[in-house]
Order: structure tokens, then sequence, then C-alpha cells
């Protein structure tokens, strides 16, 4: 079975401009004399690859742990795009992927360098997706995020932002990006990985 990890490394990480980066320290060392290696660490719910929960931008949205696992765990379609996501393009990508699964229709991974514009959130939010994710730290302009994330978030679209998918062709993939079950955050980190449809 080949499975894709699709994460970044937690402490060698993108870290979206102006958020406080990951931070280890060893509290133990075995190397020191010490019986046993214990770290300690502290980091950004939205360092690396991460989850958006819609509580990032809605003030009443639904925190990390009250987001239901369907979202984040199930088949998804990686597709294929480098600049501005259009409308249009956001059309053609959910045809394009419900044509080879209507199931992974409900999760879209976007690869390459790519920036979804608001009226391209307003169609992945109208077409009832559960998850949108991208090779980004922000799945809309990093100088100005916040309407496209309110509309997708508003939607209850669940945002993986950081993934990793130079090594993954498009298609169909099983999907598991669940998060770290954080009580009342907006964002987790999550060691998401693919696995191809054909090995399922």
């Amino acid at each position: 079975m080949k499975i894709y990890d699709i994460s970044q490394e937690v402490f060698s990480c993108q870290v979206y401009p102006g958020d406080p980066a990951p931070q280890k320290e060893m509290l133990s060392l075995m190397e020191k004399g010490d019986l046993y290696n214990l770290t300690t660490f502290s980091m950004c719910a939205h360092n690396g690859t991460h989850i958006d929960a819609p509580f990032h931008f809605i003030k009443d949205g639904k925190t990390v742990d009250a987001i239901c696992l369907e979202a984040l765990v199930g088949m998804a379609f990686v597709a294929e795009y480098d600049g501005i996501v259009s409308g249009d393009d956001a059309v053609e990508i959910i045809k394009k992927a419900k044509e080879q699964n209507p199931e992974a229709a409900k999760r879209i991974l976007i690869k390459g360098n790519a920036e979804v514009s608001l009226e391209a959130s307003r169609v992945f939010a109208a077409s009832e997706i559960l998850l949108l994710g991208n090779e980004s730290q922000t799945v809309g302009p990093e100088d100005a995020p916040m309407a496209v994330h309110r509309v997708l978030l508003a939607a209850d679209v669940v945002l993986l932002e950081g993934i990793r998918l130079s090594e993954v062709s498009e298609g169909v993939y099983l999907l598991n990006a669940a998060p770290l079950n954080l009580g009342g955050a907006d964002g987790s980190p999550c060691r998401a990985i693919l696995i191809s449809a054909d090995e399922i």
C-alpha cells in the first residue's frame, strides 16, 4: 500500500507571516545522563500543515472539537492548478472530480501554486463540499485572506492548508487529515496522508 505523507515537518515548517514559529525544548536528554528523552514544544494552531475550523473567522462557528470527522477522513480529489482559481475554474474542478468519483468531489485538494479567488470560494461553498485543501499557508490571497475564509467557513467547509502534493498525481485518493482534538480551538495541526484509490 502506497501512503503519501502530505504534511510538513513541524519544526521546519512554513509559517504564515506574523504567526509565531514552532519551538522545541528537550526537558530530558539521555546523552546528558538523563534516564529518558522528553520533549516539550509550543506552536501556533495554524503552523505548517493544519486545518482551519469555522471558528477561525466566524464568531459562533464550530471549533476543532465540534467538526465532524467525516469532513476530514474520506475520498478526496487532487486537482492540479497554478495561478488564481476563478469561479469558472472552480466549476471545472468540481465537475472533473464528480466525473471521477462523486464521493471524492466532497473533498478537493488543489496541487500547485494556487490562490482561491473570492468568486471561486463562492462556487466551492455553493457546491456543498466538506473540505478544501491547498499547498499555501492560506487558501485565499496572503495579503487579504479574510473574505475567502469567511465564505468557505460560513458554509462549514473545513480548510486544510499547507499540504504538500509534489509527489501526488491528479486523481482520487483516500484522505486522512484528522486534527488534534483541541477543545475550543480555531485550528489544529494534523498529519495529513493520502492513499491511492487503486490500492484501497
